[in-house]
């Protein structure tokens, strides 16, 4: 069975298609540059978005194999594209096990996890490649809306910084950067 058009399958693809572009427009001296995320460079945001979901997807009996990314970031992602859009296109009804998160049909564990993951680090990535990301100000406000509803378990995750303020009048992707500990005027 095939998924459908409207769904995570979707959305990965043109997530991941926005995220492909900001990869491919790197130079190889651009991935020792800094990203919003004061740890990380931008070879980081790539590494974290291949590494982390091949350990999740365990959780569904899915096994994929190891990339290399610091060897080669823009092969290592665009295998990394083509392994979850083949899962999201034909889920056979595969169902993600995990003690955080419980059970949940696979692609709706990957859209909800990690290509939600994809789109927010996009904005890391684009700014430290000095380019100015548009998420989607629609988008930005539904994301921080339902993300203030678990503020408290997002923070205890460890997973997110301190929020950065922003003018409750600023746009809503720049509130919503602030809510994830990014500052909306990070330039490299």
């Amino acid at each position: 069975m095939v998924a459908e058009l409207d769904g995570p399958a979707r959305r990965h693809a043109e997530d991941a298609a926005r995220f492909t572009a900001l990869v491919e427009s790197a130079g190889p001296g651009d991935w020792a540059r800094p990203t919003p995320v004061a740890e990380w460079k931008a070879l980081d945001v790539v590494e974290h978005l291949v590494r982390w979901p091949r350990g999740f997807l365990t959780g569904a009996g899915i096994t994929l194999p190891d990339l290399d990314v610091a060897a080669d970031p823009a092969a290592a992602w665009k295998q990394q594209v083509t392994d979850i859009q083949a899962i999201l296109d034909a889920p056979a009804g595969r169902v993600l096990s995990n003690p955080h998160t419980g059970d949940k049909p696979v692609a709706e564990a990957i859209d909800q996890f990690y290509t939600a993951d994809v789109w927010m680090h996009s904005w890391d990535l684009a700014k430290a490649l000095g380019h100015e990301p548009d998420l989607g100000q629609e988008r930005c406000a539904s994301a921080l809306e339902g993300m203030r509803a678990i503020e408290g378990l997002l923070r205890d995750s460890g997973q997110f910084g301190s929020a950065v303020p922003v003018p409750d009048d600023a746009p809503a992707q720049d509130r919503l950067m602030g809510f994830l500990g990014r500052d909306p005027t990070w330039r490299p």
